[in-house]
């Protein structure tokens, strides 16, 4: 398959990429259609990483983008991963050029375990 150009580019969670594979999936069955290799190991891989909603991660990431420290990239990242420990978030925050304080890890895991 030949990409002749990008038409636009937007930012989804893995929930919304799980929403959007499955209905490819049934377009495909429907069809008759054999899917491809990368689909297929695509829609195992989102179906075992996705751990909630698509409204509940945008939800979720439009909460997080309300925090003072918080980038759209670093809030998809959260949303995509849902860590559970203070060191999974660091881990998501360590190429950042400034650390977040006990308080402010313990409000973004908050709002995480809202959305689990």
């Amino acid at each position: 398959m030949r990409v002749k150009g990008v038409l636009g580019e937007e930012r989804i969670t893995l929930s919304e990429l799980k929403e959007v594979l499955s209905q490819v999936e049934e377009a495909r069955r429907e069809d008759a259609t054999e899917m491809a290799y990368e689909l297929r190991r695509s829609i195992e891989h989102v179906t075992h990483l996705a751990k909630n909603t698509p409204e509940q991660a945008r939800d979720l990431v439009a909460a997080l983008l309300k925090l003072e420290k918080m980038k759209p990239d670093i809030a998809f990242r959260i949303a995509n991963i849902m860590p559970r420990t203070r060191d999974e978030l660091r881990a998501i925050y360590a190429k950042e050029r400034f650390t977040l304080t006990g308080e402010e890890l313990e409000q973004i895991l908050s709002l995480v375990s809202e959305y689990l």
